[in-house]
């Protein structure tokens, strides 16, 4: 197959050219039209990398459309894999939380039905992208390192993130916002919330420290690639490097997020953070962290179709001087290399020919196909 007449977003530079895949590689890298009669003309669209999602809980939508609905699992992996794919993501995360802040919620529910689905649809290629599966381990709860261990011996797990949703801690540091986020969330009254805010504390005393380090001791022994969560301080920071950390996922203070980079972290930030100009939840806006030159990874988080724009916006955001290799490696390279994958995420010979074409209409990226594997599957 032979891509012609586009604008190749290369790791330093934009070019006028043309690439050739066969057997799922790319094979050639040009610059110039082919006069092939069979090359496939681009229109002068962008051709990138297909992009890489360390962090996404999109999943958790497909199978709990409603609460209290519980969709079969093979037919909601699917949708949620035609959805990453038609966002330009072909190598994914599937980000499932281990624990959380309420006991019975539905993400407990549909731990294994997920890990499950999965495993089936990859077995029985069923899947349009490369799903790898992320366990978000939040360890304040009594029972993450146990369901840990349990789908961890279920399926083979890519990377872990370790977290602390608990009032006062990383992400909600100021308890106005934790409040307000919970109240909304669980419709608590007053007294029930004082309830909660006194039981969270509690149980990250008791569990958040010793899960953290028994967590990492078997990421360690397994190669797993080990994400921290809503760092906030220096000390979260140090933290995080004892466990050899190699990915901060939003850090929620500038302090945390220079640490983390200085310490050869990939810093990671949502994409719908960029689209939307901050964080809803009241802490660092990406744009920030862009402008000081500590920002490395972008994740759609729970909105796939953010990733693909928040790269451009953020190459054309005067408020800093990304370039947009650099912008749409924060998709791509960078996140696939934090994770230890050196096999897709740039144009280069001999690398996965995982691709998106996308096209301009106005301040619109529109993704015209998407291919995995040299195969369009968009």
């Amino acid at each position: 197959m032979i891509l012609s007449n586009a604008r190749l977003i290369l790791e330093d530079e934009v070019v006028e050219g043309t690439l050739e895949i066969s057997d799922g590689l790319i094979r050639r890298v040009d610059s110039g039209t082919s006069r092939h009669p069979d090359a496939i003309d681009c229109a002068g669209g962008y051709l990138l990398p297909g992009m890489v999602e360390l962090h996404t809980d999109n999943m958790e939508k497909h199978f709990t459309p409603r609460p209290g609905v519980y969709w079969p699992g093979l037919p909601a992996f699917k949708a949620h894999d035609a959805q990453m794919v038609g966002a330009g993501i072909t190598t994914v995360f599937d980000a499932i939380s281990v624990g959380d802040v309420v006991q019975g919620s539905a993400r407990l529910n549909n731990l294994t039905r997920m890990v499950d689905a999965l495993v089936e649809t990859k077995s029985r290629a069923l899947v349009r992208a490369d799903h790898l599966l992320h366990l978000r381990c939040e360890v304040s709860h009594d029972d993450t390192l146990a369901n840990f261990e349990a789908l961890a011996a279920r399926a083979p797990v890519s990377l872990v993130s370790l977290m602390d949703h608990s009032p006062g801690q990383r992400q909600f540091v100021r308890l106005d916002k934790y409040r307000e986020y919970y109240q909304g969330k669980y419709h608590l009254n007053d007294a029930e919330l004082e309830e909660f805010v006194i039981r969270q504390k509690a149980n990250s005393e008791r569990n958040s420290r010793r899960y953290r380090l028994a967590i990492s001791a078997i990421c360690q022994e397994r190669s797993i690639a080990i994400a921290s969560h809503d760092d906030a301080t220096p000390e979260h920071v140090a933290e995080s490097a004892e466990l050899k950390t190699s990915i901060a996922e939003f850090p929620t203070t500038v302090e945390a997020a220079r640490g983390a980079h200085q310490a050869g972290m990939a810093v990671m930030m949502g994409a719908p953070n960029v689209i939307r100009g901050g964080s809803h939840s009241g802490n660092i806006a990406a744009h920030e962290l862009a402008s000081l030159g500590v920002l490395d990874v972008l994740s759609s988080d729970y909105y796939p179709g953010s990733l693909l724009d928040s790269a451009f916006m953020l190459s054309r955001d005067e408020r800093n001087a990304i370039t947009l290799p650099e912008a749409i490696a924060m998709v791509t390279a960078t996140p696939a290399r934090a994770a230890g994958l050196e096999d897709r995420g740039r144009l280069a010979e001999g690398l996965r020919a995982d691709l998106i074409w996308a096209s301009e209409h106005d301040d619109h990226m529109h993704i015209e196909h998407v291919w995995k594997d040299g195969v369009r599957v968009f």
